[in-house]
């Protein structure tokens, strides 16, 4: 009670009483990380202990959780600008609330004017039979309170701002509801509380007039909730005809009462915050959509956890390798919080790195297991800190799980290596889903174990689930009973996959909120064995012309004669090129899906490198002719030696190829 005066503390049992109701507030107020209920808590303590009825009204971004307006004007050139001072606000407000000693000046402008809407959070009363939807058509000249009451009723409105829906707005001139947004006269009592920081005392009202509760009010006390030198919103305690009107110590009790709440208030707006710009940056950093890969149909879901619990680091990616190959990776970094998310974008970014350099996946997992220890190296992270090991924080190492596959079409064959996460589960027509045996090692970040890979053949049409912990385990059942669930919710490989993982969230009732979820689900489809030409040529020089003329027959029997121009040329140096610097025979495979990719494979180990080729050169332009007449082009390692490749798109009904003669004088 340091901020009661003593002159104001009155008799001792009014202190008792006052000191019991602060305690309560202390235990009863604040148990909450969620602004409403913060709101809801103030109430249950006032109401009926110290007023009949009261309500708060919170500012729409205070709810957004944006930084609230300081108290009074914004500026001293602001403050010079108005030109109006309390006494003018005193002297139209009535004797009741007028400040002594004040003469009267010329009004210009109201000073730091209360800005934006504001929404009634929550309503209290201990006055029997008070209806919900109260208010005359001249409530506003009244009380002060301009109000924007929404169409719907209050439930629907929670509802809609929890769907993200503002309210809509009706009828004004009606008193607000809870979920209502509105705002105050600007020569009212409660906007000069709002604008001045300051408790407003609108003494005893005549019993005839209506109050703006929809009873008759002995007294009203204004109070504003302010921490930290800002303005949050509005609380209104009020006493009905028969209690005692509201004295100097009730005001000060009550500016006192709202000052621990808003405190808790502001707080929850922080972490309201906080959480949404994290879980935008998890969301900015998992793919949009639904991602499309060759061979295969995927569905992906993303579920956040509560806004009591902090983001997670969850993640899931699919990403195209050359030879229409896919990766599929999911991730869970464990913790919470910012840094959770922020881990789980750099890993995510270095898996994708990673995978474009074509490494095998326990290769890529073991380079992931490096780059996870570095995230957690207190050394790597602060050099300033030098070898200071006193300093080095727990709480920095980071540690994920994480499970990576590659997923051949033509073959249909899937390699899998496992990092410490759950393992993937299939389902096959007409057959119960299955738990793959993927070597299961060390989580990144552990380091010092090696890691192993696996390879299955997926039989088409097949069913393929990855997904994180979060959706199969819980408070309320074991990890190996959530499996069961999950395995019996798998039960059609027919199924369309978008419907399929919308039943499984609700089969297995995600919206406990306790840790957020990834899930994907890809059905096999193989490529068609009409889409791919594979030939072996001996490495000879008359291999040139042979692959010339396979590929024009292959691209006249597909229908693209359109290409073949561009694929012969290309093709042509890319043989030449084998039998140059490769070593053996030499394979020739085209494969058709969404667009056209030529690979040629021979036994050397040494990859082509693009130079820039001088004016004076005969030779040394062959990639660079690929690398302009192709959408893409590169090499990987094979386990016979490596594949040098190029990708050409369909070419577009009534657009005409490119004319490689064009590329062919840019050399020059």
């Amino acid at each position: 009670m340091s901020d009661i005066p003593v002159e104001a503390a009155g008799k001792q049992d009014d202190v008792r009483r006052a000191l019991a109701l602060l305690n309560a507030a202390g235990a009863r107020i604040g148990n909450s990380l969620d602004l409403e209920t913060t709101a809801r808590e103030l109430l249950d303590v006032a109401v009926p202990q110290f007023c009949d009825l009261a309500s708060v009204d919170l500012y729409e971004s205070v709810l957004a959780g944006d930084e609230p307006r300081p108290v009074g004007p914004t500026s001293p050139q602001e403050a010079e600008q108005a030109g109006f001072h309390e006494a003018d606000a005193a002297r139209r407000q009535g004797p009741e609330v007028r400040l002594a000693g004040e003469l009267p000046r010329r009004r210009r402008k109201p000073i730091g004017s209360p800005r934006g809407e504001l929404r009634r959070v929550a309503f209290a009363s201990a006055v029997s039979n008070t209806p919900y939807e109260y208010g005359l058509p001249d409530e506003e000249a009244r009380t002060g309170e301009s109000v924007i009451r929404p169409r719907d009723a209050a439930g629907e409105g929670a509802r809609a701002r929890a769907n993200g829906v503002a309210a809509a707005a009706a009828q004004p001139g009606q008193p607000a509801e809870v979920g209502s947004t509105h705002c105050y006269a600007e020569h009212s009592p409660f906007a000069t509380a709002l604008r001045t920081g300051r408790v407003q005392n609108i003494a005893s009202q005549d019993g005839s007039v209506p109050a703006q509760f929809g009873t008759v009010v002995q007294s009203t006390l204004a109070v504003p909730m302010v921490a930290r030198d800002r303005v949050l919103g509005l609380a209104q305690f009020s006493r009905a005809k028969g209690s005692e009107p509201f004295g100097e110590r009730d005001g000060a009790l009550a500016a006192e009462l709202a000052a621990r709440a808003a405190v808790c208030i502001d707080n929850a707006r922080l972490y309201r915050r906080e959480h949404e710009r994290a879980l935008i940056l998890q969301r900015s950093l998992l793919p949009p959509g639904d991602p499309e890969a060759a061979g295969l149909e995927i569905a992906c879901r993303y579920l956040p956890g509560n806004p009591a619990t902090e983001v997670g680091g969850d993640w899931f990616d699919v990403i195209e390798l050359p030879g229409h190959r896919t990766a599929i990776v999911v991730g869970d970094v464990m913790g919470r919080g910012l840094r959770a998310a922020v881990a789980m974008g750099e890993l995510r970014t270095a898996v994708r790195t990673l995978a474009l350099t074509d490494m095998e996946p326990a290769e890529v997992l073991g380079a992931l297991d490096e780059i996870a220890r570095g995230l957690g190296d207190p050394r790597r992270q602060h050099p300033q800190r030098g070898n200071r090991g006193s300093d080095t924080d727990l709480s920095e190492v980071y540690l994920a799980t994480c499970i990576y596959a590659v997923y051949d079409p033509v073959s249909r064959r899937c390699t899998f290596a496992n990092a410490g996460h759950l393992p993937p589960i299939m389902v096959e027509p007409g057959e119960p889903a299955l738990l793959l045996e993927v070597p299961k090692g060390v989580p990144l970040g552990v380091g010092g174990e090696p890691f192993e890979e696996i390879e299955i053949e997926l039989p088409e049409g097949a069913m393929l689930a990855l997904y994180t912990d979060g959706l199969v385990e819980s408070r309320d059942h074991p990890l190996d009973e959530g499996l069961g669930r999950f395995r019996s919710a798998l039960t059609d490989a027919t199924e369309p996959l978008e419907d399929t993982a919308d039943r499984v969230l609700r089969t297995l009732n995600v919206h406990h909120g306790e840790d957020d979820i990834a899930l994907l689900v890809a059905r096999v489809q193989g490529l068609d064995p009409e889409h791919v030409g594979d030939w072996t040529l001996p490495p000879e020089p008359r291999s040139v012309a042979r692959a010339r003329e396979l590929t024009c027959e292959q691209l006249s029997a597909w229908g693209l004669d359109a290409l073949s121009d561009t694929a012969e040329l290309l093709v042509s140096e890319l043989v030449t090129n084998a039998l140059r610097y490769g070593e053996g025979n030499i394979r020739l495979r085209l494969l058709l899906e969404r667009t056209l990719v030529c690979e040629v494979w021979d036994a050397g180990q040494v990859q082509p490198r693009r130079r820039r080729a001088r004016d004076t050169d005969e030779g040394g332009r062959g990639l660079q002719l690929v690398d302009l007449l192709s959408t893409g082009w590169g090499s990987r390692r094979v386990p016979s030696g490596k594949a040098v490749w190029f990708q050409l798109p369909r070419p577009e009904e009534g657009k005409a190829a490119p004319d490689p003669t064009e590329a062919l004088l840019k050399l020059f």
